[in-house]
């Protein structure tokens, strides 16, 4: 199993909507407004890293109003 932070940038005013958006998506276990650079940080979980990037790229990264993503895998040093 891979767990990812997925950290967004989108349009001004559409931070709440894309949260939402992602938060309904299969695979994201949570999706949160935040403050700072990134207006989003999505938790998802898949399978394996391959599953992981098609529900980035597939999924989440054609949420209206995104602009940008950041996918930070978390490592079990």
């Amino acid at each position: 199993m891979v767990t990812a932070y997925i950290l967004i940038q989108t349009e001004v005013g559409r931070a709440h909507d894309v949260a939402l958006a992602a938060a309904g998506i299969a695979g994201v276990t949570a999706a949160d407004d935040v403050t700072g650079p990134y207006d989003v940080v999505v938790q998802a979980q898949a399978d394996n890293v391959d599953e992981l990037g098609r529900l980035v790229v597939s999924r989440i990264q054609v949420i209206d109003g995104i602009t940008r993503t950041l996918t930070c895998p978390v490592v079990n040093l």
